[in-house]
C-alpha cells in the first residue's frame, strides 16, 4: 500500500530533499545577490534577523544531513568532508570568493580543492585555469543551488556540464506548477520528466542536413549554441501540449500503462501551469 505523505504527515526522504534543496537555493541566491550575481528566480526571501553567514552554515548542514542518506551515502569520512566544505564556503563569503571564484579557488590548498571535487562528484582534479566563470562559481555553492549564470540552459559544475529542471532561470510560476505536478514522485520518476522538459535545449542544437539527417551537434560554449527556453515567447504550456500530442500519436506503439501514466502527468502539469499563470 502506498502511503500518501501529504495526508499522513509522514515525510519521505524525497520530501526532505525537496525542502532542503529549496532552502539552500534561497539562502545562496541571497549570497549571490550580495555579490551582484543572479541566483534562483524561484528563491524565497530569507530571514533578515539572522546573519547571512549563519544561514549559510545552517542551510548547508541541513542539506548535507539529508544527502548523507542519498548522494553521499557510504562516503568515507562524511562528517569531516561536510565540515571542510562548510569552511570553504565560509571563507568564500568572507573573502569575496563569490565575486571572483577563480581567484579564490586558485588560493585554496590542495586538500580543500580535493574536498570541493568530492562534494561535487567531479571525476578529475580541478584545473582552475580551464574553468569558466560559471563552472568556478558553482563549485562554491551546494550542488542543489548551482546556477545557470550565462542562461544557456546548461548548468556547469567545474568542467562538467549538466541539465536540470527547474533550473535557476525557471520562473516561480513554472517552478510551483512543477513541484505540485511531481509531488509524491520518486527521484527516478522525477528525473525522467526533468530530462523530457529540457529536451528542447538538446534537440535545438542538433545539426541537420538537407535530408533531415542529424550530422552533428553544437556543444555548450560554441558561438552558435542556442537555448530556446530563454526566448521570452517560449511556452511551457505549449510544450506540455506537444508531449500530449506525441503520446497520442504513438499510443498504439506504447505500453498502455506507460502511456496512461505519461499522459496523466503532462495533463496535470499543463493544468497547474495554467492555474499559476505560467506561459
Amino acid at each position: 500500500m502506498r502511503i500518501d505523505t501529504r495526508q499522513s504527515g509522514v515525510m519521505t526522504l524525497e520530501d526532505h530533499r525537496r525542502a532542503a534543496n529549496q532552502n539552500v537555493q534561497s539562502v545562496f541566491s541571497e549570497v549571490l545577490a550580495n555579490f551582484g550575481r543572479e541566483g534562483y528566480a524561484s528563491a524565497e526571501p530569507v530571514a533578515t534577523d539572522t546573519p547571512l553567514d549563519s544561514q549559510i552554515e545552517q542551510s548547508w548542514t541541513n542539506w548535507y544531513r539529508v544527502e548523507q542518506l542519498g548522494r553521499y551515502r557510504g562516503q568515507e569520512d562524511a562528517a569531516a568532508l561536510g565540515e571542510t566544505y562548510a569552511n570553504v564556503m565560509s571563507k568564500a563569503y568572507d573573502e569575496g570568493g563569490y565575486a571572483a571564484p577563480k581567484e579564490f579557488l586558485r588560493g585554496l590548498p590542495p586538500e580543500e580543492l580535493k574536498t570541493v571535487q568530492t562534494i561535487h562528484r567531479l571525476a578529475d582534479p580541478i584545473q582552475v585555469d580551464s574553468l569558466s566563470e560559471e563552472g568556478a562559481l558553482n563549485l562554491l555553492v551546494p550542488p542543489a543551488a548551482q546556477v545557470d549564470l550565462n542562461r544557456d540552459g546548461i548548468t556547469q559544475s567545474g568542467a562538467a556540464n549538466g541539465i536540470r529542471f527547474p533550473d535557476s532561470t525557471t520562473s516561480p510560476e513554472v517552478t510551483q506548477a512543477w513541484e505540485e505536478a511531481t509531488a509524491g514522485m520518486s527521484w527516478g520518476e522525477r528525473a525522467i520528466y526533468e530530462l523530457r522538459m529540457k529536451l528542447p535545449v538538446l534537440t535545438a542544437n542538433f545539426i541537420v542536413d538537407g535530408n533531415g539527417q542529424i550530422t552533428g551537434q553544437r556543444e555548450p560554449g560554441d558561438p552558435d549554441w542556442v537555448n530556446p527556453m530563454a526566448d521570452p515567447e517560449y511556452s511551457f504550456v505549449d510544450e506540455t501540449k506537444g508531449w500530449i500530442d506525441y503520446l497520442d500519436y504513438f499510443k498504439n506503439q506504447m505500453d498502455p500503462d506507460q502511456y496512461a501514466k505519461d499522459r496523466s502527468f503532462f495533463e496535470s502539469l499543463q493544468q497547474k501551469l495554467i492555474e499559476h499563470g505560467a506561459p
